[in-house]
């Protein structure tokens, strides 16, 4: 393909691919399958790395992600991103109503109100109709710039369709996880053993911040636009500068309204009280603006806040219920979450019969007594947590609560691990909840997805002693199908027609759905391509596994924890047997050079210019070899910045040749 067919085929599928984006994401229309937005997406990936020169600003892989940034660029904002002045009070909100008349010498006035999304303000800069920049609040007068996640936001425009924007402006917003998201968030660390999120703001917060774009981009975050500013943008209020920002493409929430007085004001926040916890993301108040900029001007700012706006915050609907007794939930992984068990009552829109109490130490922090009426709330509105007890309505007869020292599924002492806040129950091949709920995760739609399946039939299946591990389910016969409730010939061949499909599933799929401890996707993802395939990983050493991409200590020893028992290699052989994938199909670099000469590599650190998966990819394209360990046989450690004091102390003991990247950089020039 030549240069002029290839920069007519990347703008033709960028074009097309942002159609699909706009109209999915800004419209809710889809005109093509996932399948075949895919496939284009794929085809405009491979273009790109073939003429990367040719790569257009607005170009669709950027949603994906793939840049890595050690460092974010701290930069000024050309407008400080002040603070607004908060009140959860009407009284006060009628006083800043006279503050506002006073300073307008009796000039007529209105409002435009917003809700106040509970998110991470941004601000975009636009040049020339494309996204430059987008700077996180910081400290108001400088913050960083993670343009690169931003970009990931697939609500937001790369860039502007229309021809009438100037050429430079800026438009800021609130990032933000909707609630769906942040559930789905916490469901797969709930699923690998991890510490749920305490909340989506500053889940969304931690995720702007992140190193790898491509991991930002899993994460699905979304982008409310409020804020217009810049020169000559022919607005004389702040309603039309909204109704200009949604001319252009950008996404605000329809929830606004224009009023005439502090009395439709306070209609508005009374509307909204109740009624915003329908909507797909938090809230924590209403914004109240003077609607005419030159007002604005008038108005003017205190050294923190303008005195045009204010913020009404809705206080945090906390109401007492009486607290029925505890239950205690076993998970996959064995950890015991203990389950308030309330008197029903209704609570920010819904109705709350139960809610999480974390564990032992958050028992014992709150002092609860059966019987006690306790305060609950939801946590950023959306999870339901015991703040407190109503000591006044405590029984003098009332006990406190002992967290239980066995297992509430099959009696199994439970134990407490060193530096830990959960209880676990250590026998995972004999309680219940733990084997059922490790066959719901390796059949998940991110493992080996067999859709046919699902809770109540693995359940079913297990309850008739015919699946007790992942293997078993390649055992089963149509006959065995038969016995399940409900279950015709037609079903049951949906189910084997669906567990013979799932041995395609790629090598990454098969070790995530396997269920070691802490190793999610994206680490099984990372194992798979360094290891390439279930042996080596089996038989790493603790050094080798922390020496691999994502692998930290705590999910090294996890990972040689579970090869060290004879149970779970003979379960990986059965599944082998089986015909599973437990090998990684991705293609090793093209061969470029053989500079490096067979030599074998240690990469330890991190480097500026690259990162480690990309050393790798270079290395055996010159004819080199990547170890995961310090050996005697290795003949050169690669070491970048904050490498591991035990690899640098064991490679100068067996006196190993450690290189700098130049010196590294030197060697390729030799090809």
């Amino acid at each position: 393909m030549t240069d002029a067919e290839a920069k007519h085929k990347i703008k033709h599928l960028t074009d097309q691919i942002n159609y699909h984006n706009e109209l999915y994401y800004q419209q809710n229309k889809s005109e093509i399958s996932d399948f075949e937005f895919d496939k284009l997406l794929q085809q405009l990936i491979e273009l790109e790395q073939q003429f990367p020169e040719l790569k257009l600003p607005d170009s669709p892989t950027q949603r994906v992600g793939g840049t890595i940034t050690k460092e974010f660029e701290n930069v000024a904002h050309q407008y400080p991103m002040m603070s607004l002045g908060n009140t959860y009070s009407e009284e006060e909100l009628r006083d800043f109503d006279e503050r506002v008349a006073k300073g307008l010498d009796g000039a007529a006035y209105e409002y435009f109100c917003e809700l106040k999304f509970d998110g991470v303000s941004i601000s975009l800069i636009y040049e020339n109709g494309v996204l430059a920049k987008g700077i996180t609040r910081g400290d108001g007068v400088r913050g960083d710039n993670v343009v690169a996640n931003v970009k990931t936001i697939r609500t937001l425009p790369l860039k502007l369709k229309s021809k009438d924007a100037p050429s430079a402006f800026e438009v800021r917003g609130e990032v933000f996880l909707s609630k769906e998201v942040f559930k789905r968030l916490n469901k797969e660390r709930e699923d690998i053993g991890e510490e749920t999120y305490a909340n989506a703001r500053n889940t969304a917060s931690g995720t702007l911040k992140m190193q790898d774009s491509a991991e930002v981009a899993k994460r699905k975050l979304d982008c409310y636009l409020y804020y217009l500013l810049g020169e000559n943008l022919n607005v004389d209020t702040h309603e039309q500068s909204i109704h200009q920002i949604e001319k252009w493409g950008f996404q605000v929430s329809p929830t606004y309204q224009k009023c005439k007085s502090i009395e439709e004001v306070l209609n508005y926040i009374h509307h909204w009280e109740k009624k915003r916890h329908d909507l797909p993301l938090e809230t924590d108040g209403v914004v109240v603006k003077v609607n005419n900029l030159e007002q604005q001007k008038i108005l003017g700012y205190t050294a923190k806040s303008p005195r045009w706006a204010i913020a009404y915050k809705y206080k945090a609907e906390s109401i007492s219920t009486k607290l029925n007794g505890i239950t205690y939930q076993v998970g996959r992984t064995g950890a015991v979450t203990p389950v308030a068990e309330l008197e029903p009552i209704l609570l920010a829109g819904t109705t709350v019969k139960r809610a999480s109490l974390h564990n032992a130490n958050e028992i014992e922090r709150l002092g609860l007594c059966v019987g006690d009426y306790v305060f609950v709330e939801k946590g950023g509105e959306i999870i339901p947590k015991v703040t407190g007890v109503d000591l006044n309505k405590r029984e003098k007869s009332a006990k406190p609560i002992r967290y239980i020292d066995q297992c509430p599924e099959c009696g199994t002492p439970l134990i407490r691990h060193e530096g830990e806040a959960n209880h676990y129950c250590p026998n995972e091949k004999g309680c219940p909840p733990q084997i059922t709920g490790k066959i719901e995760h390796f059949i998940q739609r991110k493992a080996l997805d067999i859709d046919s399946l699902g809770e109540q039939t693995i359940k079913q299946l297990y309850n008739l002693g015919l699946v007790k591990t992942p293997a078993d389910l390649f055992d089963l016969t149509k006959a065995d199908l038969l016995k399940l409730e409900k279950v015709k010939d037609k079903s049951a061949q949906n189910m084997l027609d669906g567990i013979a499909a799932s041995k395609a599933a790629p090598f990454e799929a098969v070790l995530f759905g396997i269920g070691i401890r802490f190793v999610g996707k994206t680490v099984a993802e990372k194992l798979a391509s360094y290891f390439k395939n279930i042996d080596a990983i089996a038989n790493a050493t603790y050094e080798q596994l922390v020496g691999a991409p994502e692998v930290g200590e705590k999910i090294a020893q996890s990972i040689v924890h579970f090869f060290s028992e004879s149970a779970n290699r003979k379960e990986i052989e059965r599944l082998k047997a089986a015909g599973l994938q437990m090998e990684s199909n991705q293609k090793e670099p093209e061969k470029i050079s053989n500079a490096l000469g067979d030599h074998s590599f240690v990469i330890s650190g991190t480097f500026d210019n690259y990162e480690r998966d990309e050393l790798k990819e270079i290395i055996l394209a010159n004819g080199g070899r990547v170890l995961s360990g310090v050996s005697g046989k290795l003949d050169y450690l690669l070491a970048g910045d904050n490498m591991g004091p035990a690899k640098l102390e064991k490679a100068e003991k067996l006196g190993v040749k450690i290189i700098s990247i130049k010196d590294f950089e030197a060697m390729l020039l030799k090809k």
